[in-house]
C-alpha cells in the first residue's frame, strides 16, 4: 500500500498524500495533489487538536464537473497547496462513502448561505463545530462578490490566530441552532443527523 511520501505527484515532487490508501475512487483522485489531505478520522482530528489548527473540509463525489475545475484550480497549484497546509488540517470526503457528514456540514452550507452544492468546502474548530463554508470558491477574487479561494485561506488563518476564542464560540452556537432546527423538523424528517454523525 503505498503511504504518504511515496509516488508521483502533480506538483513534481514525487509524492503521495494519505488519500493514496483509500478505496473510493474520489478520494484517489486526490492522491497526488500537494494538499495533505486526510480522509475522516480521528487521525485528522486528533492533529487538529494536538496542532491547533482549524480543519478544511472538501466534500465532493468523483463525477462532479466543479469538484474538478476546484482541484485543478486550486488543489493542484503548490501556492494555494502550502497555505492550506501551513494554515489547516485538509480533510477530503466522498459524499458517497459518508452522506452522513455530507448532510450535517451541507445543512449548515446551506443554513448561511442559502444554497447548496458540491464541491462543500466548510470550515471548522478542532472539535468539528462549523464556523464558515461554501460550495466552490475560484482560486482568487475573479468574479464580483464571490470570494477567491486564496483570500479566504489567508483571513480564516488570520482570524484564527487573531481570536479563536470567537471562532469556537461561534462554531458552538452555529451547532445549538442546528441541532434546535434538527429537532423541530424531526416529525416531517426524522433522518436529519445532529452532532452525534460528526463524531462517527
Amino acid at each position: 500500500m503505498a503511504t504518504a511520501g511515496e509516488g508521483s505527484a502533480s506538483d513534481g515532487t514525487g509524492k503521495l498524500n494519505r488519500l493514496a490508501s483509500e478505496k473510493s475512487p474520489y478520494l484517489l483522485q486526490h492522491a497526488s495533489n500537494p494538499v495533505d489531505w486526510f480522509p475522516w478520522s480521528e487521525e485528522a482530528f486528533s492533529v487538529a487538536k494536538r496542532e491547533n489548527k482549524l480543519i478544511f473540509l472538501s466534500v465532493g463525489y468523483s463525477t462532479c464537473h466543479w469538484c474538478h475545475v476546484m482541484e485543478r484550480e486550486s488543489f493542484e497549484n503548490p501556492d494555494i497547496a502550502k497555505i492550506m497546509n501551513a494554515n489547516f488540517i485538509n480533510v477530503k470526503v466522498d459524499r458517497e462513502e459518508r452522506p452522513d457528514v455530507d448532510k450535517v456540514y451541507m445543512t449548515f452550507v446551506t443554513s448561511v448561505s442559502g444554497s447548496g452544492g458540491w464541491p462543500m468546502s466548510v470550515w471548522l474548530t478542532p472539535d468539528l463545530k462549523p464556523i464558515y463554508g461554501g460550495t466552490y470558491f475560484p482560486p482568487n477574487n475573479r468574479y464580483y462578490g464571490h470570494p477567491g479561494f486564496t483570500e479566504l485561506l489567508v483571513s480564516i488563518a488570520s482570524q484564527w490566530k487573531e481570536d479563536e476564542g470567537k471562532f469556537k464560540e461561534s462554531g458552538k452556537k452555529i451547532m445549538e441552532v442546528l441541532d434546535r432546527t434538527s429537532r423541530l423538523s424531526l416529525s416531517a424528517q426524522s433522518d436529519l443527523p445532529g452532532e452525534e454523525a460528526i463524531a462517527r
